[in-house]
């Protein structure tokens, strides 16, 4: 059978889950905490018990505004919630809290990287609710057991149009969706602990047609390798069916990460199958433009705006600002070295080698590196006075800027000896000497054996123990070497 890009393409649309880091959950104050013993975060809110009625989280309402006003959406000035029912033993109320008609956001897009440039994959729609239960298939080998924990968690769902072509597309749009919540603060994106989850809707249709093929939903794919690999099974599995002449039915089904495989579930279900219907316990929700703005102002800077500005702006390759933006706190801990210093390549090089260097050998985050911004813009401007060479600077002073918090890169400098050592006369002398050591290379490189340099400096620099500064010693030695005396 040929591989299914021959005749077809894919059609991908993602929702996306992203759990809300609050305290609280959605509409209960129950802890909203990871990890803790099971059934212990519950209330008789989070239950459903008869009586009780659901308070929303003004938090949730201002992270769904936050990611809206990320991506381009037109946040709705005024909304209500819905019902979603359904059972299954982890939803104990027997509905979700969810939105249907009147979603929060509408609209928007996220931009993803594709050969030669950047494409849009447009976003339908933002939705704020309530998780489920989990349930644990593994711990009992004769029973499902039940953790409630998660139940009335608080969600937002985003979901994408259907135009993603390719597997990596997928992967790429998760990326962006990931590093957008985390530079937001609104998720912290573990795919491995369930706070981002992701279900793909995935068709295809023969090359040169325009309508959409039946589509399946591959169910929380909890990694974005997976949702590649589900997608190009997926992908397969649809095209060999269609080639057979069969037909593809419209289904949920799950996908198994040792074979690489989707299996059936379950038939889709349809919006009527929800018996949707408005939440009865909760008031419409209004968004003024005023609430609008007091969020947008506090946004911090986003990751597209940043990689922009550091291209056209600071002339930084597109490399090295991905590198930069690639996660929140390395972006904040580089604008906030800008502010020290002018030099905006020495200090995107410092960030990317040193720095990352030594948090990555300790397994530690940005926020875990004791050096201050202005502390290592101070170095930065002690390499580019003459003070310090590069060399001495990243292996000795570095390190001790490392060690002493508080001191200054030029008093930590002093106080070592790794000040470069800019007086003339003694790097002439230093120069007299190793000329009067090596005459016949002195007659050799002014009979043209330019190579010859680099001994002198060596000489040069070994004879000063390394102090003296290295563009000083070349001019000196070229100078001598030459017989001029400017």
């Amino acid at each position: 059978m040929s591989h299914w890009t021959e005749n077809w393409e894919l059609v991908v649309g993602l929702e996306v889950h992203a759990q809300l880091l609050t305290e609280s959950k959605a509409y209960s104050n129950d802890p909203n905490a990871y990890g803790d013993h099971p059934n212990t975060n519950v209330s008789v809110v989070s239950l459903g018990m008869p009586g009780v009625l659901p308070v929303p989280n003004t938090k949730v309402i201002d992270h769904a505004i936050r990611i809206g006003l990320a991506c381009g959406c037109t946040i709705a000035p005024r909304m209500h919630y819905a019902r979603k029912n359904y059972f299954y033993p982890d939803l104990p109320k027997g509905y979700q809290i969810t939105q249907d008609t009147t979603p929060i956001c509408t609209g928007g897009q996220i931009m993803v990287p594709v050969e030669g440039g950047e494409k849009r994959i447009g976003i339908t729609r933002i939705h704020m609710e309530e998780d489920a239960g989990k349930s644990i298939h593994d711990v009992d080998p004769f029973n499902t057991l039940v953790d409630l924990n998660r139940a009335g968690v608080p969600l937002v769902e985003i979901v994408s149009e259907p135009d993603i072509r390719t597997s990596q597309e997928a992967y790429d749009y998760l990326v962006e969706v990931r590093r957008l919540v985390r530079y937001l603060d609104i998720c912290d994106g573990n795919m491995e602990e369930g706070s981002l989850r992701c279900d793909a809707n995935i068709s295809v249709r023969r090359k040169g047609t325009t309508a959409f093929g039946t589509r399946t939903e591959v169910k929380n794919l909890n990694s974005f390798k997976n949702v590649q690999r589900a997608i190009e099974f997926e992908a397969q599995r649809q095209s060999e069916v269609l080639e057979a002449g069969g037909t593809i039915s419209m289904e949920t089904r799950t996908f198994d990460a040792a074979k690489g495989t989707t299996m059936s579930l379950r038939s889709k279900e349809m919006a009527h199958d929800y018996r949707y219907f408005p939440e009865p316990d909760i008031q419409p929700l209004t968004v003024t433009e005023a609430k609008k703005e007091a969020i947008r102002k506090a946004m911090p800077p986003l990751p597209r705006e940043l990689y922009a500005r550091y291209i056209s702006v600071l002339g930084l390759s597109p490399y090295d600002a991905g590198i930069l933006t690639d996660n929140k706190e390395t972006a904040l801990y580089y604008e906030e070295l800008l502010k020290h210093t002018g030099n905006a390549k020495a200090a995107a090089n410092w960030v990317m080698g040193d720095v990352r260097s030594w948090i990555n050998e300790r397994g530690f985050t940005m926020h875990q590196f004791p050096v201050k911004a202005e502390q290592l813009a101070g170095l930065i401007a002690l390499i580019d006075g003459g003070k310090v060479s590069h060399t001495v600077a990243s292996q000795k002073l570095f390190p001790l800027l490392v060690l002493h918090g508080d001191a200054t890169a030029e008093a930590l400098a002093t106080a070592n000896g790794l000040l470069l050592d800019t007086n003339e006369d003694v790097i002439e002398a230093a120069v007299n000497e190793t000329m009067a050591r090596y005459p016949d290379k002195v007659a050799a490189y002014r009979a043209g054996n330019k190579g010859l340099l680099g001994l002198f400096m060596g000489d040069v620099m070994k004879a000063t123990k390394g102090k003296a500064d290295p563009r000083r010693v070349n001019d000196v030695v070229k100078r001598m070497l030459d017989g001029t005396n400017d």
